[in-house]
This record gives C-alpha cells, structure tokens and sequence, in this order.
C-alpha cells in the first residue's frame, strides 16, 4: 500500500515537474493563449468583423520574435482576469491598469501605454470640466480601476452625480451617451481619445484628466512557473520600446506617443 502511495506521489510530482515552466510549454505547444475583451478600442475591438487594435499589433511582434503563433481568446472583461487565474489562457492582452492591489494577484509586464482616467462626454452636453459630472448620471465599466477612481472622484464634489451606471463593457457606456441615457463615462485617455476622434459630432473629451497617473500593462499568472514566460515577454517589450516599433504603433493607434518607465514596482493606485 505505500508503496503504491509512493508510485503515486511520485508521479504526480513528474507531471507537475513536466509542466513547472509556462515559457517551455509554449515553445513546445508552438503557441501563446493570449486572452482579452474586444470592447476597448484601440486596444481590442472589432471592426468590420475583424479583431484589431493595439494589442493585435503588439502580440503579432511578439509572437514573431517567439517564433509562435498567438491563440486569441476573447470574453467580457468580467471573466478575463479569472480566466487567466483559471488557466484558460498564458496571458492576458487586456490590457490592464497596473494597481498595488492586482499586483498583489498579478505580474504586470512592462507599461505599454499610459491610463491615466478622464472622460468622455456627449458633445453638446454641459460637462467641461470633471466637476460638471455633479448631479449627471454617468457611466463606468464593472470591476475596472477608472470605475473605482471616478467613484473616488465623484465622493469629492459637493453634489454627488444623480447616477453612476455599471457596464460589462464600454460599448454599452458609449451607445447610452450616444442615446441621452448617460452624459458621460470614465476610461483611460488613450481610450477615450480614440473614441472621440472617431464620431466628434457625438462625443467629446473633457480635460484635464482627474485620475491619478497610472499605465496599462498585460497581467500574467504570478506563480513562479510563469516568471521565465513574463520575463520574455518584458524582454520584447523593452526592445519594441529600443528600436522604435512601440511609438510606431502607439502612434498609429492613440496618435500620440507616452513617456513610460520600462518597469512598475510601486504603482500610484
């Protein structure tokens, strides 16, 4: 019987020795999962059927440079960042905002953009600074960090909005403005940016930002096992930021480029 309890263990232990490092296992497989939503343009969205943005272009590098093909697997926010902890996927494109509490769960990779939280606003409304959102009904996305910095906000003004609608995704938000549900909602810049230069008869950007300055990165499984994959990862994104390839696609997708560090060890939020 101990014996067989031995064999037993003995055997587990080579399976999960087998499986001990996530940056083997995807050279072996020849392929990355990457998942990600496809509701926040410019990073992921879709666009005359096609899923595009940011994130498509960065991982397309990075997958070259791996010498592996790059599995999409898209769901709504909400189940993105368990699907990771679940093991549904390597990584996630997100991408996310790099907070002290998701750190705690989470291995950021190095920024790709900055998220600083500002918002969007319906273009003939009256919100022209932050402030105006006092007694508006306003918008922001479930379990996102500019969900909790607008809440945070919103506690400061001396009248308090009338509402602060959740979302699954920021589509919804954006097609409430667009239909007078809402009169504004709260993303990061890049985001809101691209949004307004899109339909400016519709929306419009109100500055400045209120958030705290704080950047995106794509979050990995934070087990030891996953550090040599994050590592490669950082290791492309950090050439990408050297040899140009990085503003070039920040450029192309935000129309501006963002100073960032190359690391975030002790986040703002």
């Amino acid at each position: 019987m101990r014996k067989h309890l031995f064999a037993a263990a003995a055997l587990c232990a080579s399976a999960v020795m087998a499986h001990a490092d996530a940056l083997d296992d995807v050279m072996a497989a020849g392929v990355m999962k990457v998942g990600t939503e496809t509701a926040f343009a410019p990073f992921d969205f879709i666009d005359a059927g096609t899923h595009t943005g940011l994130n498509m272009d960065v991982f397309t590098e990075i997958g070259k440079d791996m010498g592996v093909e790059i599995e999409w697997i898209t769901l709504d926010w909400t189940g993105v960042l368990p699907g990771l902890e679940a093991g549904r996927f390597d990584v996630v494109a997100g991408p996310a905002t790099i907070t002290a509490e998701r750190m705690k769960r989470y291995r950021f990779s190095s920024p790709i953009a900055e998220a600083t939280v500002a918002l969007l606003a319906c273009a003939k409304c009256d919100i022209e600074t932050p402030e105006d959102i006092a007694g508006k009904a306003i918008g922001g996305a479930t379990g996102t960090a500019q969900l909790a910095q607008l809440q945070e906000f919103a506690a400061t003004l001396d009248t308090p909005p009338t509402s602060i609608s959740e979302y699954v995704s920021f589509n919804e938000s954006y097609a409430d403005i667009a239909s007078g549900r809402i009169e504004a909602v709260a993303n990061s810049l890049p985001n809101i940016a691209f949004v307004a230069s899109q339909r400016p008869e519709v929306f419009k950007v109100v500055k400045p930002a209120f958030g705290t300055p704080t950047y995106f990165g794509y979050p990995g499984r934070i087990e030891p096992e996953y550090a040599s994959l994050m590592d490669k990862i950082d290791e492309i994104l950090l050439a990408m930021k050297a040899d140009g390839r990085m503003a070039e696609l920040q450029e192309k997708w935000f129309g501006t480029t963002f100073d960032m560090p190359d690391y975030i060890t002790e986040p703002n939020i």
